[in-house]
């Protein structure tokens, strides 16, 4: 009989490199190089990471001539650190990558969590999850290993995402009545990014409710003069509105300015999802409309990239296939802006089969999509066991149109279609569900029930 292999080992990549089995540090990479190696590969595990790209981040564009052979040496020492805990470090072709064994990896973690709180609908619960993901959070991405470029070039978007999960926090501590500690926690963000716009906006709110209306005033003038002397640019009309809000005492102010926030992934600006389920956040991109003009962000069916990062956040396609459809889309826009044309198309339809059942054509509609999407998919198995069915990478530019259509058809079909509720202000249209059947209102993201009449059930 064998020696045992134990699995299980925890990876902490955000902050200092750290690696745990059992809750005990291990010793791996004595060199931050080797360390560095290590933490490029567990950011894409079960992918293969080519040995070209690992020499020019390792060495920023500028490798010595025995690169490639420092690569293998550094290979073979963490193989010699990591395998009698089970992590195997493959060759694959022209690179490497970690196999997915059920190893632990706090950015995959992070994201995972802040993911889930961006579709939950209750606010005590995207903090719980949102605080689970911050409690994560040491420091920058390998913070012993890595430089500022590196990291830059590695994962730049781990940083934006935590901004993001900070903003996100802060509005569901607003909503919960805690707008000191909405403050506490803007405030240093705040000194660091003092022309992120949406995160200002939050903490005005947050200054504002805490009956701190000078300060609030006090940092959309900084806010101000600090875009027109870096970027020559006003205010957006967000924070625009906040500024009016404050000075005029208006006691809505823990409302937006708009029926949806947004947030933003990598430079996409999506809604923030309310509605607990994929199918619905596509459906509430219809939101809205009844406003004048200028149109609600929740039209961010504007372009096919953001269709498509979208799939990604909410996790209808896996990141390879989202950086595919991209890569495609710049290839032949016109073919992405026909298959946007679709994704509007099946919107329109999906929303109309949940408001009014007995729209049969509506209904037909949906299900041909879901036909036509179920011929695409592919059963995979994930790291905890368990599998699922995606939409294959062969659906070219449609797949983020088949994702939404099988999604939106298992909702048709699952009991939890009957708890769906519509808010009936012509302004908003919030579709949501409402598993407890206590809930009269849609969210304060949207109108909050400012016409004074209850959502109905859809």
């Amino acid at each position: 009989m064998g020696r045992p292999v134990l699995f299980g080992m925890e990876f902490r990549l955000l902050g200092p490199f750290e690696a745990r089995h059992d809750g005990r540090p291990v010793e791996v990479g004595s060199r931050r190089q080797e360390r560095c190696l290590l933490g490029v590969l567990l950011l894409d595990v079960g992918r293969v990471v080519p040995t070209d790209r690992l020499i020019d981040l390792l060495w920023n564009g500028r490798p010595p001539a025995t690169a490639r052979s420092a690569v293998q040496t550094y290979i073979g020492r963490l193989r010699g650190s990591l395998n009698p805990y089970g992590v195997r470090i493959s060759t694959r072709g022209e690179g490497y990558a970690v196999e997915e064994d059920g190893h632990r990896v706090d950015v995959d973690e992070f994201a995972d969590l802040v993911r889930a709180a961006g579709r939950a609908a209750d606010p005590a619960e995207r903090v719980r999850s949102l605080d689970r993901a911050l409690a994560l959070w040491r420091g920058p991405l390998l913070a012993d290993a890595a430089d500022d470029e590196l990291r830059d070039r590695l994962h730049g978007t781990v940083e934006e995402l935590r901004l993001v999960a900070v903003e996100l926090r802060a509005e569901a501590q607003l909503a919960l009545g805690r707008h000191t500690r909405a403050v506490a926690d803007l405030m240093p963000l705040a000194a660091q990014h003092p022309t992120r716009e949406h995160l200002v906006a939050v903490l005005m709110t947050a200054l504002y409710r805490g009956d701190r209306r000078a300060d609030a005033l006090r940092l959309y003038n900084a806010t101000r003069d600090l875009l027109a002397a870096d970027f020559g640019v006003e205010p957006g009309p967000r924070l625009r509105e906040v500024q009016r809000r404050v000075l005029a005492g208006d006691d809505r102010l823990d409302r937006a300015a708009r029926p949806m926030h947004e947030i933003r992934v990598g430079d996409e600006s999506l809604p923030w999802s309310v509605g607990g389920h994929p199918a619905l956040d596509f459906c509430n991109t219809l939101a809205g409309w009844g406003h004048e003009p200028p149109l609600p962000g929740a039209e961010w069916l504007r372009g096919y990239r953001t269709l498509a990062v979208w799939a990604g956040h909410v996790g209808l396609v896996d990141e390879v296939s989202m950086n595919r459809l991209l890569h495609l889309a710049r290839r032949d826009p016109v073919a992405a802006e026909a298959v946007l044309d679709e994704a509007r198309t099946l919107r329109a339809a999906l929303y109309a089969s949940l408001v009014d059942p007995d729209d049969g054509a509506a209904f037909e509609t949906v299900a041909r999509a879901a036909e036509a999407a179920a011929r695409t998919l592919v059963f995979r198995r994930e790291t905890d066991g368990r599998g699922r069915w995606w939409p294959d990478l062969a659906a070219g530019l449609r797949l983020p149109v088949h994702a939404a259509a099988f999604s939106g058809a298992q909702l048709l079909a699952d009991p939890a279609r009957f708890t769906v509720r519509v808010c009936p202000d012509r302004r908003c249209g919030w579709l949501f569900l409402d598993e407890s059947g206590l809930r009269r209102w849609c969210s304060l993201g949207t109108c909050g029930g400012r016409a004074g009449v209850s959502c109905r059930s859809a």
